[in-house]
């Protein structure tokens, strides 16, 4: 592949915002519209990822004098460059195989096998119209907004750009207040027993030890 090619590619930015949303779409099923918005926030940070990482390298042309002056000799418009904290952290072999790179895996797969096993649990409570209380919902109240936000995360590992890093703090927020809105539904709905869960259940950081609700 020619690198000075590697942008332009819009083909590329469609098909892989349409993997990564559909698959994220799979696990997360949004129904209320709430979890419209939050999915919806998720899509648009998946775009503007992609955009500049296949179709134009905003950040690259904002930052290219201060880069070209840090960091002379790196031609920052291939896409191997495009990996900046790959190529500010001087790892110059192939950024795939890089640090960063290995971590964002880790996160980006780890978020997606979370989702996919909290979307397990959920989708067996709602029909039995009982609360979420096992599985990774045993370890923490909101797995898959953990989840999401492990993906995220995972992906600006990957691929920083100026504009999501701008949006991911918003996402978390966002994420963070859903989750509240979402407990006092719960409490609403389920009372005592929600309210015995959420004492034994962290929030958002997962326990290492299961904690299950007393037999009666």
């Amino acid at each position: 592949m020619n690198e000075q090619s590697a942008y332009g590619l819009w083909s590329l930015v469609v098909l892989n915002s349409l993997v990564f949303i559909i698959f994220a779409f799979s696990f997360a099923k949004p129904q209320s519209a709430r979890d419209w918005r939050s999915f919806g926030a998720f899509s648009a940070f998946i775009v503007a990822l992609f955009t500049e990482m296949y179709g134009f390298p905003l950040t690259i042309y904002f930052l290219s004098g201060w880069l070209a002056s840090r960091f002379p000799g790196i031609d920052f418009l291939t896409h191997d460059a495009g990996h900046l904290l790959e190529m500010m952290f001087g790892w110059r072999a192939n950024p795939h195989f890089g640090p960063f790179h290995i971590a964002s895996n880790v996160l980006i797969f780890g978020g997606f096998i979370l989702l996919a096993r909290a979307w397990k649990v959920l989708y067996e409570a709602q029909r039995a119209r009982a609360l979420a209380t096992t599985g990774p919902y045993a370890r923490m109240r909101h797995p898959q907004y953990v989840g999401f936000v492990a993906i995220l995360l995972g992906f600006l590992l990957q691929w920083p750009t100026l504009l999501t890093l701008a949006m991911f703090p918003v996402l978390v927020a966002m994420y963070a207040r859903l989750a509240v809105s979402e407990e006092r539904d719960m409490l609403s709905q389920f009372g005592a027993a929600y309210a015995a869960y959420a004492r034994r259940t962290p929030r958002f950081v997962p326990q290492l030890r299961a904690r299950l609700a007393p037999n009666p």
